[in-house]
């Protein structure tokens, strides 16, 4: 479902049966008064007292069986989004849109309340039960996997939404400095003596992940073999000084402070800093990955919160043609395929797009690459050393 559908008021066609009912019920209580009045007057005490009790009492309940219907079809609903930094952004503009068009079709007001940081950090901190999400917009499936694998998120999730679960996309870029002294323009060249660094760490971002992959799959997915990429990312990693908790402290420390030759980051982050005025050089490397965000509601909280049809809503929305006009306006490439249609000229084509598939699928990769003592572990060991 890429739109929001009309919904059925139920509460609303309550509120109306139940005021129907209570006038016919008023008209029957009007005469029953008449009758109960006469007997009063004649002497029959005890029917008239039954009578005013068991008319006081219907009375009282049908009252407060319309006010409360009333009621619950206007009470309020917050939402909690967990997502990864750079997404904030786009959540800014789409949110509004959603609580707007939510409250024209529910007369319901929804708030959100909203936590953005390194994707895996973000992960961690749900899973621990310090973020109690209804929704989590990730940097990497990988991240939402975690989070299903500790029970919060039904098994299948990547069903349950369009795309595989995947609401937004971009691949990764690399930045220089003005006039590009250093002479990079491909993978290969960050392994260049001399040439500092700006990443993120892969414990804690999603951004670093796939810098990671798309160091190793640019050797090992074309033609190199795996001692060839192996040494070709512990140089790359020798190269950098400082590994950032997310992608925009990276943006920050390399825009903001004026620290490294290059920027690995996401293109859509690389092309928002221009348009904000920090513009420098950039390359998309025409071997690259595809840079998938998962979206998902955490069933485990929306069942606690009794926020389940809302959060799934939203999610919905995040694929309609309005929400993903504001990611593309933001730079990322749209899961929508009119919007991509739309805005397919700004991105430049990818001669070798592979994806995590290609390496394997997420419970090879992490456990080949990033889990305890993995892969990664022995680059960052081998960098110091």
């Amino acid at each position: 479902m890429s739109e929001l559908q009309q919904p059925i008021h139920l509460s609303k066609l309550l509120t109306e049966g139940m005021q129907t009912y209570v006038m016919k019920a008023l008209q029957i209580i009007q005469l029953s008064y008449q009758d109960t009045i006469r007997n009063w007057l004649n002497g029959r005490t005890v029917q008239s007292f039954v009578s005013l009790f068991l008319i006081g009492t219907f009375l009282s309940i049908a009252v407060v069986s319309c006010s409360g219907s009333s009621s619950a079809s206007k009470n309020d609903v917050k939402l909690k989004l967990v997502s990864f930094s750079v997404t904030k952004a786009a959540h800014d503009q789409i949110i509004p849109k959603f609580v707007q068009k939510w409250k024209q079709e529910h007369n319901q007001n929804v708030t959100f309340e909203q936590s953005y940081g390194g994707s895996g950090a973000q992960a961690a901190a749900v899973i621990a039960g310090s973020q109690e999400a209804d929704i989590v917009h990730l940097a990497l499936p990988l991240d939402v996997k975690k989070i299903a694998l500790a029970g919060l998120i039904k098994s299948g999730w990547e069903t349950k939404a369009p795309r595989n679960g995947i609401v937004s996309k971009s691949v990764a870029a690399i930045v220089t400095r003005e006039g590009n002294p250093k002479g990079i323009n491909t993978w290969a060249d960050l392994a260049k003596d001399g040439v500092k660094v700006i990443a993120a760490n892969p414990k804690t971002s999603g951004i670093a992940i796939w810098e990671f992959l798309a160091f190793w799959g640019s050797v090992s997915l074309t033609g190199g073999n795996e001692a060839t990429a192996l040494d070709y990312v512990t140089k790359v990693y020798k190269n950098t000084p400082i590994l950032t908790k997310d992608a925009r402290e990276a943006s920050n420390l390399f825009f903001q402070k004026n620290q490294g030759d290059v920027l690995i980051n996401y293109e859509n982050e690389v092309i928002l800093a221009g348009e904000n005025g920090t513009k420098l050089p950039y390359v998309v490397p025409q071997v690259n990955i595809s840079i998938d965000n998962p979206v998902a509601v955490v069933d485990k909280n929306v069942d606690k919160h009794g926020t389940r049809e809302i959060a799934q809503a939203f999610v919905d929305f995040l694929y309609s043609t309005e929400a993903q006009r504001e990611f593309a306006k933001l730079q990322y490439r749209p899961v929508n395929p009119t919007v991509s249609q739309e805005v397919a000229s700004q991105h430049p084509p990818i001669k070798t797009l592979f994806t995590s598939q290609d390496l394997g699928g997420w419970d090879i990769i992490q456990k080949k690459f990033f889990g305890d003592g993995a892969i990664f572990d022995k680059v960052q060991a081998a960098s110091k050393a």
